[in-house]
């Protein structure tokens, strides 16, 4: 049976469409499963001697401190508690590796920065781990943001990241080595209202990121972002891990395995396909999927309000019995 002019036509574009789901899809495979799973990643051993973690003494960060050592590399733990820096250097320090600290408060700009620089100028940097970050107490409406919340998450999330970033790639860009690796968030790629200025700072360090992984490949220099969901630590006020919500050990062990296959990602596969659902949705009702969220968030926001006001009245009780 001959075929007409417009059926041959059809079956070309169907062919064409067919090869191109075949091949995001084979490509998403390699990236999820193949690659991570067969160690297609970087060997941050093979990077440089040292590694550096802001945000080094609680959640994400001080699992990233971890678990480098774990793999043999020195570590510069970067935090504004002394005390906290120390309990986590001696924690570090049976790995049998070396460890610096540097007390540093990220949100007081220039001037740490330097500080940074000339605690690691002698050394052979090869991760960076930009981890320090802020968020709010609790979802809230962008009019009702405290001043201070406002300034510390600008700070710390784009100001700092930024800096970070400036003290240390044109180092790895001499060498034509190393690893810069930019903590943001899914909420810096998917609508996030009442937590508006965070996701709006998570998105900048996407961006940010993207672009200086650009620049970094000509050099040598590999930049990861991170883009993970919820994770067991005291920023999300998850104390129990879940599969949804992993523990920093077991998300850190996991975006590990990413580096060098994707400049962008979640780190750990049960995130991507939350990431991945939330955008499939945005793509059939970008206004139900604003909706729910902004329903999840204001609940939560609405929860954590009348928690707050049960412990001023217990407080204020407890004030008044005493006096």
């Amino acid at each position: 049976m001959m075929l007409t002019c417009g059926e041959k036509i059809s079956l070309v574009v169907l062919a064409v469409i067919g090869l191109r789901i075949l091949l995001k899809v084979g490509i998403v495979l390699w990236r999820k499963l193949i690659a991570p799973s067969f160690g297609f990643g970087i060997d941050v051993r093979t990077q440089g001697r040292w590694a550096v973690v802001t945000g080094a003494t609680s959640g994400i960060g001080k699992a990233f401190a971890e678990q480098l050592a774990r793999k043999g590399l020195d570590v510069v733990l970067v935090s504004r508690s002394l005390e906290k820096l120390e309990e986590v250097a001696a924690e570090i320090k049976q790995y049998g590796v070396q460890v610096r600290v540097v007390e540093a408060d990220l949100c007081q700009g220039q001037a740490v920065f330097a500080k940074i620089a000339k605690a690691t100028e002698d050394l052979e940097i090869g991760v960076v781990v930009n981890n320090a970050g802020a968020s709010y107490e609790h979802p809230e409406l962008f009019t009702e943001l405290e001043e201070k919340c406002l300034a510390e998450i600008l700070q710390l999330n784009v100001a700092a990241v930024t800096g970070i970033a400036r003290v240390f790639l044109p180092r790895m860009f001499e060498r034509r080595k190393g690893v810069l690796i930019n903590l943001s968030s899914a909420l810096g790629v998917m609508p996030s209202p009442y937590l508006s200025v965070y996701a709006a700072s998570k998105a900048y360090v996407v961006k940010l990121s993207s672009d200086l992984a650009a620049e970094a490949k000509r050099n040598g220099v590999t930049v990861q972002c991170l883009i993970p969901c919820v994770v067991a630590t005291k920023m999300s006020k998850i104390k129990k891990s879940t599969w949804m919500a992993p523990s920093p050990d077991t998300y850190v062990e996991s975006s590990l395995k990413t580096l060098g296959i994707e400049p962008c990602t979640a780190g750990y596969s049960p995130h991507f396909l939350v990431i991945a659902f939330i955008h499939g949705l945005c793509c059939v009702c970008e206004k139900g999927a604003v909706w729910l969220i902004s329903k999840t968030m204001n609940n939560i926001r609405s929860r954590a309000l009348k928690k707050k006001a049960k412990l001023m009245k217990e407080n204020t009780k407890d004030s008044v019995a005493t006096e």
